[in-house]
């Protein structure tokens, strides 16, 4: 792997963060990479300032922090193809990243990077735009129609400061009407978002190896509304059934991308790009992180399996 110019993001507020970015820029500088480092989070995008900066050549980026970052660098580094290496310091769960104990000794990793001893994992991700049915409506409100990207899932739900608003929303697959649903919103999810906001919802979880798209209720005033998962290159509709109600948001990996009023559609569909992440682990185990991150306790009752052989 070449790396000429790289960037660091490393969670807002985080102390330790900034402290091995600074650590992570010296060394890379040391190794003559052209390095810009910079905070993300809520009230903080570095992205756009990297990408005009490096004129999108970008060999490598380091993301410090949990999966909130991580998601925000994928949304905005996969349609260039830059690989990710994600290392979690200073977040929580850490799904999609390295544990700070294995990456503690950060000269090793980028001579790993530098002869290439690392693997490359692609994961799909969605792309979802705003479609006017009233063909002035657009024109009028004057907001963005997207494409917008996520890695972990698409929502669409009410934003509303005052009140709990029901969503009221006609699910659509390929051109044919699947149903209504009646409650806080849908999720519509890749593998990689189905162990977050899908999983919390009862929705399925889904291997990260596949492509696949689950379409989960979440919270529906009906016991027959269920999640449903199909295949990836179906393209998934969501109309807003109610006239009157402006409370409506499409959100991506947690964060509002634009709003949805009466008259518009949102289309979802597998997007052409993918995330990509390094991989620096060769003993990484799906369902041992399954076991791990959410905590899976099995039966109260451990038995042995004496059928195993030793």
């Amino acid at each position: 792997m070449k790396i000429r110019k790289a960037i660091i993001a490393y969670k807002s507020g985080s102390q330790i963060g900034k402290s091995w970015a600074e650590r992570c820029s010296c060394e890379l500088e040391e190794l003559g990479v052209k390095v810009l480092i910079g905070p993300t989070g809520a009230n903080d995008n570095p992205y756009p300032v990297f990408l005009e900066s490096m004129h999108q050549e970008i060999d490598l980026a380091v993301v410090l922090g949990g999966d909130g970052a991580t998601l925000g660098a994928a949304r905005y580094l996969a349609k260039l193809g830059v690989p990710i290496l994600a290392i979690n310091v200073g977040g929580h769960l850490g799904f999609l990243t390295h544990s700070i104990e294995e990456c503690g000794n950060t000269v090793e990793i980028w001579e790993r990077l530098l002869s290439d001893r690392f693997a490359i994992e692609r994961r799909m991700m969605l792309e979802a735009k705003i479609i006017n049915v009233d063909r002035g409506l657009g024109d009028r409100l004057g907001q963005p129609s997207g494409p917008f990207l996520c890695l972990n899932e698409m929502c669409v739900k009410p934003a509303s400061p005052d009140r709990m608003v029901t969503a009221s929303l006609e699910l659509e697959i390929e051109g044919e009407v699947v149903d209504q649903y009646h409650g806080d919103g849908l999720i519509v999810a890749t593998p990689t978002g189905s162990t977050s906001y899908t999983v919390a919802a009862n929705g399925p979880i889904v291997h990260s190896g596949m492509h696949a798209i689950a379409i989960t209720p979440i919270c529906p005033l009906s016991l027959s509304s269920r999640a449903i998962v199909i295949p990836p290159k179906l393209t998934v509709s969501i109309w807003p059934l109610s006239t009157d109600d402006f409370s409506l948001k499409l959100w991506t990996d947690g964060v509002i991308a634009t709003s949805i009023f009466p008259g518009q559609r949102v289309d979802i569909r597998m997007s052409d790009c993918q995330a990509q992440f390094i991989v620096l682990r060769e003993d990484y185990s799906y369902y041992q992180a399954l076991r791990q991150k959410l905590l899976w306790a099995g039966a109260r009752v451990r038995y042995p399996n004496q059928h195993r052989a030793t």
